[in-house]
């Protein structure tokens, strides 16, 4: 056994460092510094882990504290110098740039960063004179540093023309291939990133950053299982890898493995305690597994290494069950008005405020909150109305009676039956249809999969010059087939053995049409529920992903209108084979509408299904506490607590609504 020493740990953390492996290298640093905390040259070394994790805030005070101890130290110098650009400082970083050249006057690096600063101040004389310099000193370094800085700063075409510059001069250099990758990645071009990455590991075996970016890539191609065995292979190669772990985690969380993910995320914390994400992933993970308590525990965990991440705070909030102390709220108020509190943590807090003051029945507060979460996440996202309707539009021209006229006739398409679809709006009770399902014994609950609308794609065919949906015209019934049996095929791994499953991706509402042409057989159900009860419970809710037309009361209610109108197609055109379920119904009185359910899906009856409560099995939806609970009617007009704020969505909302009474759905 080898001696634990300063200079091999050190050597050690070094060799982490340069493959990748931040985790694991911040961890050995943590353990080395807890027994010898003024070690000068593990703070330095933290200080660099800690920048090139992107932890900005936690590098600057690190680092502060290192050139005091020690000034001697140029690297220390240059880190923070970094560090200060990355936080869009480039004033305060000129002194420490300044240090770490008068130290190490051959520091190409150095040079380069100092004349990126000066040209960022309009010092551009003074700046192209230092960039100069570090090109002098070293060509190929200067060189890989500036593409890192034009990629840092969304300047990708620059940063590639640099980058295969360097790979021309060294086919070997896996650092340039690495920024390839990721520049590949950015512009989602991902056979091309598969490919650069896949050259960098075969050089770098060891690479691990190289490998958790293929991984990555992977996982957009759909590659999940492919992605899986990677990080196999990296966590086999460095078991002590805490990124590895937690990367792995959130694979298997993806492809419904969840028990298996909550042990790799608690794998992952155990070697590095101070992995937020980890934590934030566990909580979770045990949140779906129904381990309410785990949760919170994992998410506190979480909150008290990282008090001002908002994400946390709001995943605790979206337990739904879940009660925020007049303390924590205190807390919460002043964070969320700090000057330094990045705009997507003001989001996650304004939420969670929201429902803090809701649960305290304090509305108009509980309001305030949710719009000011709603303004600032609008502002960083786009959604186009009148695209939508457009597309909408092209959906009902291209999916008419003619066509499946047609497809009837010659009996395209995968003709099982196994797939069930929950379409509908968010918050419209698709969550606690899948659950009555899910408790059936011949039907496996898969949650919202993105297959379908991967599965659309494939019509695009630019060679063929067909784009979607008006692609599927020109497609042979062979084609429409093989369409099916790819959503069959690509949905196996979420399935656990029954002979049908659900699939509650709420926006595919929007390809139903594709569903009847593609699965004939399928079932289709529309989760409806009160228009203003479903509209101000999207307004409420903070989506991961997606959804980008719930952050203003506007737009909301007008998708809306265009969700009914295009679900009114789907009937004409398809009379008697999709079956509207509302919500309001399936509350005040749940046997009738689950055997009606049951019926319709051809499915027996079966006790378990009105007692959905008691069925364990993972639910990744924000709904995934309340469904666990017996049936109840208390979410039923809940829009009438924010009556006095929503005027203009009962406006647009008219149509559906009886004018004299709101509560009254028309349609």
């Amino acid at each position: 056994m080898v001696e634990k020493t300063p200079r091999n740990t050190f050597e050690r953390a070094i060799s982490l460092l340069k493959n990748g492996a931040h985790d694991e290298a911040e961890t050995l640093c943590r353990s080395w510094l807890s027994e010898n905390a003024r070690d000068v040259n593990f703070l330095s070394l933290l200080g660099s882990i800690l920048l090139r994790k992107n932890d900005f805030e936690g590098a600057e005070q690190l680092l502060r504290t290192v050139a005091e101890i020690a000034p001697g130290y140029p690297n220390v110098h240059e880190d923070l110098g970094t560090v200060l650009l990355n936080l869009g400082r480039p004033e305060d970083a000129l002194i420490p740039l300044q240090k770490a050249i008068e130290q190490n006057p051959k520091s190409a690096s150095g040079f380069s960063k100092l004349g990126g600063a000066l040209k960022s101040l309009g010092r551009d004389e003074a700046g192209d004179a230092a960039l100069k310099y570090a090109a002098d000193l070293s060509p190929a370094q200067a060189d890989l540093e500036k593409a890192t800085m034009l990629f840092a700063e969304g300047k990708f075409r620059e940063a590639e023309v640099i980058a295969k510059k360097l790979i021309d001069i060294n086919p070997r250099d896996v650092n340039a291939g690495l920024l390839l990758g990721r520049i590949a990645i950015d512009a989602r071009a991902y056979d091309d990133a598969e490919t650069l990455l896949r050259k960098v590991v075969e050089m770098a075996p060891r690479f691990v950053a190289a490998w958790h970016d293929l991984a990555a890539v992977l996982k957009e191609q759909g590659k999940e299982e492919e992605a899986i065995k990677a990080l196999e292979k990296v966590i086999k190669m460095e078991p002590t890898n805490a990124g590895s772990h937690y990367y792995y985690a959130g694979l298997l969380a993806m492809v419904g493995r969840t028990e298996e993910s909550a042990e790799s995320y608690k794998n992952s914390v155990e070697i590095d305690p101070n992995l937020v994400g980890a934590y934030l992933g566990l909580g979770h993970v045990l949140k779906t597994l129904g381990d309410q308590d785990g949760g919170i525990k994992a998410y506190r965990a979480g909150i008290a290494l990282r008090p001002n991440l908002g994400e946390i705070y709001f995943s605790l909030s979206n337990l739904k069950t879940f009660r925020f102390s007049d303390d924590e709220i205190e807390d919460m108020v002043k964070r969320i008005n700090q000057e330094s509190l990045s705009p997507e943590s003001v989001v996650h807090f304004a939420f969670s405020l929201g429902k803090a003051f809701e649960d305290n029945k304090d509305y108009d507060r509980a309001f305030q909150y949710y719009s000011q979460g709603n303004q600032e996440h609008r502002n960083s996202i786009a959604y186009d109305p009148v695209r939508t309707e457009v597309a909408h539009s092209k959906m009902k021209e291209v999916f008419s009676e003619e066509f499946f006229n047609r497809i009837k006739k010659t009996q395209a398409g995968v003709q099982d039956p196994d797939p069930i679809f929950i379409v509908g709006l968010p918050r419209s009770g698709s969550t606690l249809l899948e659950q009555i399902l899910a408790s059936h014994s011949l039907v496996d609950g898969t949650s919202e999969l993105a297959d379908l609308g991967i599965v659309s794609q494939m019509i695009s065919d630019k060679d063929k010059g067909r784009a979607f949906p008006s692609g599927i015209l020109q497609m042979s019934d062979e084609e429409i087939t093989y369409l099916g049996q790819q959503y069959l095929d690509r949905t196996q791994q979420q399935r656990r053995g029954a002979p049908f499953f659900t699939d509650k991706m709420p926006n595919n509402f929007a390809h139903v049409g594709l569903i009847q042409a593609i699965l004939p057989n399928a079932k289709i159900i529309d989760a409806r529920r009160h228009p203003l009860d479903s509209c101000v419970g999207s307004f409420k809710q903070h989506f991961a992903k997606g959804q980008t037309f719930t952050y203003d009361m506007f737009e909301l209610g007008e998708f809306y209108l265009q969700y009914d109108q295009l679900m009114t197609h789907w009937n004409q055109v398809l009379p008697g084979k999709v079956l509207r379920v509302q919500y309001e119904d399936v509350v005040q009185d749940l046997e009738t509408q689950v055997r009606r359910i049951l019926d319709y899906c051809e499915l027996p009856f079966e006790e378990a299904c009105v007692n959905f409560h008691e069925t364990e099995r993972a639910v990744r939806t924000a709904s995934s506490e309340q469904v666990r609970q017996p049936i109840y009617n208390k979410s039923i007009n809940t829009w009438k607590r924010f009556e006095a704020h929503i005027g203009p969505l009962i406006e647009i909302l008219e149509p559906l609504l009886d004018k004299s009474d709101p509560t009254i759905i028309v349609r």
